[in-house]
């Protein structure tokens, strides 16, 4: 599966908890074309939201991530990847619990791997978080996008409790730290 495509943009998937706090933040990130919330990671060969909520098809909540890499590198992205999400916490971020909930990078291609496994190593460096990093850095073997009600799921619903208690706190923190990246 190839990471570059034909028009200068590349694709990344990523976990980091649910799937609508990540597309949120990366829909605000310059150089961001699309963010697609879905699935991968597990053996279920058709997940659904109450699958995966269920635990037992192995996916994680991630998204497809299109970027323009004339503007946004794929280290950049990873880098604010690592700071919008808890990477130390297994199979949970805050309230969310469950293995649909862990830190996940899933590399397209062997160079994606090798940049992950760096950015994994620079951040721990950095002392960005006072826990090791417990990121899985997997190759992607499928992406399955999500359900259409979960496209823009924070911009269609901004009212409900969930993004204002969950997601609103972490794009404000997004937007504070990374005032320059954002479009």
């Amino acid at each position: 599966m190839t990471a570059r495509g034909a028009d200068g943009t590349m694709e990344a998937t990523l976990g980091g908890g649910c799937f609508w706090c990540l597309e949120a933040i990366f829909q605000e990130l310059r150089g961001v074309v699309d963010v697609t919330p879905g699935y991968a990671g597990g053996h279920d060969p058709d997940p659904t939201y109450e699958r995966v909520c269920s635990g037992t098809t192995g996916h994680a909540e991630v998204v497809r991530v299109r970027f323009d890499t004339e503007v946004l590198s794929y280290r950049d992205l990873l880098t604010v990847f690592f700071h919008i999400h808890d990477p130390t916490t297994p199979d949970r971020q805050g309230a969310d619990v469950g293995t649909q909930y862990r830190s996940i990078v899933l590399a397209h291609d062997e160079e994606q791997r090798a940049v992950a496994e760096e950015v994994v190593r620079d951040v721990e460096a950095e002392g960005v978080w006072k826990d090791p990093i417990v990121t899985e850095v997997v190759t992607l073997e499928r992406f399955y996008p999500a359900e259409d009600y979960h496209r823009d799921y924070f911009l269609n619903h901004r009212e409900q409790p969930y993004c204002q208690v969950v997601i609103q706190p972490k794009l404000a923190a997004f937007r504070r730290k990374f005032t320059r990246r954002r479009s």
